[in-house]
């Protein structure tokens, strides 16, 4: 028998400091929190089922072969059942979203990505005075790296602030933001970025403006920032939250690792920003 010794001394614990790598870092939650009642925002709702440890413990025999007696205190497991689409909540999409091929060959599914795509140093472009309708271009992209001082390089993750995230579970969300046009994605494909995050419903612009001007004749910028992915493989994060929360708009790294699901369109990212707490 394991005979385990508890304390009752508590310790003050902070959450947002971490230490990795042999350095301390100010850890910031990037991701959306996903619960039944931001379902309704969803163009593709997400459901949550609940099971406390009575309600297991009652499925017990079923399962285990054991009657609820044989749990401490007659008490089983907890455990949820969720349905959901691959691009609920925040999450990575993989090129094979975009199209089945990508640069004349067939399109990458998320579990065929390289992790190295998600791990590396980020810098966000604050794009929160763009017009909708407008959408973001590659002289706004510009524009901004001009203003906070920085040269992009390979293997970078492109973080652009919208503040919409802000209205996550209000009706209308997706409608918001301010999206890619394709000139900017292409703009930081070339200078070696193979991530591109968003803290808004979706990269491209909202569907009522797309929809709108398609039926109008103008169908090349329908999911216009999507398509580049046809023949530039590349990736992006949807749904981000809280990138105002970053201190500096560059000198922090990114980790957006998605769950690796065979032959899927996309997944589910728990996105940290990590600070260096000492320069």
């Amino acid at each position: 028998m394991c005979t385990v010794k508890s304390s009752t001394a508590t310790a003050t614990i902070d959450h947002s400091s971490v230490t990795f790598g042999g350095k301390r870092w100010k850890a910031i939650d990037l991701s959306q929190r996903l619960s039944n009642s931001t379902s309704a925002s969803e163009k593709m709702p997400h459901k949550i089922e609940y099971m406390d440890h009575s309600q297991t413990a009652a499925i017990s025999p079923k399962v285990f072969g054991i009657e609820a007696a044989y749990w401490r205190n007659g008490l089983g497991w907890a455990q949820e059942v969720v349905t959901l689409s691959t691009h609920a909540g925040t999450h990575v999409d993989a090129p094979w979203h975009y199209a089945p091929t990508s640069a004349g060959l067939s399109a990458q599914t998320i579990d065929e990505l390289p992790f190295q795509w998600f791990m590396g140093d980020g810098f966000v472009l604050d794009m929160r005075s763009v017009e909708r309708t407008a959408g973001i271009r590659q002289a706004d992209v510009e524009r901004e790296l001009k203003r906070i001082n920085y040269k992009v390089k390979r293997n970078d993750i492109a973080l652009v602030r919208t503040d919409v995230s802000e209205h996550f579970g209000e009706p209308g969300y997706d409608m918001l933001h301010p999206g890619m046009r394709e000139c900017a994605t292409r703009f930081l494909l070339d200078q070696g970025v193979n991530l591109i995050g968003i803290d808004a419903w979706g990269l491209d612009r909202p569907f009522d403006l797309m929809v709108a001007e398609a039926k109008a004749g103008d169908r090349h910028q329908l999911w216009e920032s999507h398509y580049v992915g046809i023949d530039r493989p590349y990736s992006q994060i949807e749904k981000l939250v809280n990138l105002k929360a970053l201190p500096r708009p560059h000198g922090f790294c990114v980790l957006a690792l998605p769950i690796r699901l065979e032959k899927a369109s996309g997944a589910w990212s728990r996105v940290i920003a990590l600070v260096p707490e000492h320069l």
